[in-house]
């Protein structure tokens, strides 16, 4: 289970009639090695596009008028969600304008956007990726909540959302609509090297014995040493699996949400879906949950690390690496409270006029 903590963001002094909510779009989610080597979903942009028309009118509905969105050079997704109105009767009303900044086509862009959102005082950012975009939308979001919607891999940060029901929870958010528990503050893992925090990770960190980045996914297991875990739940897909499949009870989550894996060869094994239509057996030698600022110190050995699933950081074998599980991850928008507070505080009503 989840540990997060209920947030009630602080209203401003003055009624933000026109509160912005921002979109940010990877055109390369899902792209990774694990489509060749597993049955991973894909999502191309024409989909990604069509959600992103969905996100908008759903936005509209609830009464938001103003938008900004991370600009590609890749495909121009939300531009192409706008031309899909001419199809329709009704055009859409809401100002949808592409953030002032320079596009690189790394996942840098998806971090300065997400920082540019936060300086121009946005109140919900509605991202379509897999868990390496959210990873680099949270380096730079700050306090702005996210509404994250899975177009990628290995997901477990982001859900499988209906992007109309996402549009209008964003909004909801956006205009306080939302009530106390709409937003909550996830726990993620801090990774430093020497002494000097390098990266976050908001699922998962892993030590490869690969000794360059590469192609980035981790999907052999026979390569992994070591895993530290922000969260244990099962029903998950990817390296959180493996947490999921090592729960003792259903209660464990009183013991820490975090947990510490050691593998190799063992009599113990779980089975684990590594990637979609990926399921193996992979051998346990130790393994410990992990409460809030508990910091781990992993073996020294040259290799690489992977974050969220994805070879970022190259090791020296004298390198010293902690890494701390915190409790100040990003905001995350709970779609279901969100939309249920709405509703009972009657939001999504209103009396027909003879």
């Amino acid at each position: 289970m989840l540990v997060v903590q209920p947030c009630i963001l602080e209203k401003s002094t003055v009624f933000m009639s026109h509160p912005l909510v921002g979109i940010i779009a990877n055109p390369a989610s899902g792209r990774d090695i694990r489509r060749l080597v597993a049955q991973g979903t894909v999502f191309d942009n024409n989909e990604k596009t069509a959600i992103a028309r969905r996100v908008l009118l759903g936005l509209e509905a609830v009464g938001i008028s103003r938008t900004a969105y991370m600009p590609e050079h890749d495909y121009g997704i939300i531009p192409r969600a706008l031309s899909l109105q001419s199809r329709e009767t009704r055009k859409l009303r809401l100002a949808v304008e592409p953030l002032p900044m320079t596009v690189t086509g790394t996942g840098i862009d998806s971090t300065n956007a997400a920082r540019l959102l936060a300086e121009m005082g946005a109140q919900c950012i509605i991202t379509l990726g897999g868990d390496g975009t959210n990873r680099t939308v949270a380096r730079g979001c700050g306090e702005v909540p996210i509404l994250p919607i899975s177009t990628g891999t290995n997901n477990v940060f982001p859900s499988f959302l209906e992007g109309t029901i996402a549009g209008m929870a964003a909004g909801l958010v956006a205009l306080q609509r939302g009530g106390a528990q709409a937003v909550q503050r996830v726990p993620w893992l801090e990774v430093a090297v020497n002494g000097e925090t390098q990266d976050h990770a908001l699922i998962d960190v892993a030590v490869s014995d690969l000794s360059f980045i590469g192609s980035r996914a981790i999907w052999d297991l026979s390569t992994v040493r070591e895993i530290v875990l922000s969260r244990v739940a099962p029903a998950t897909i990817g390296l959180s699996a493996l947490g999921g499949a090592l729960l003792e009870t259903t209660f464990a989550e009183e013991n820490g949400p975090g947990m510490h894996i050691m593998l190799g060869q063992s009599a113990k094994q779980v089975l684990v879906p590594l990637a979609p239509g990926l399921i193996t057996w992979v051998g346990v030698t130790a393994h410990q949950r992990l409460a809030i600022n508990s910091v781990v110190r992993l073996q020294s050995s040259s290799g690489t690390i992977a974050l969220d699933g994805e070879r970022e950081i190259e090791l020296s074998t004298f390198a010293d690496v902690t890494v701390r599980l915190r409790s100040d991850g990003p905001y995350v928008v709970d779609v279901p409270a969100t939309v249920a507070s709405a509703v009972r505080a009657g939001y999504l009503k209103r009396s027909q006029v003879s």
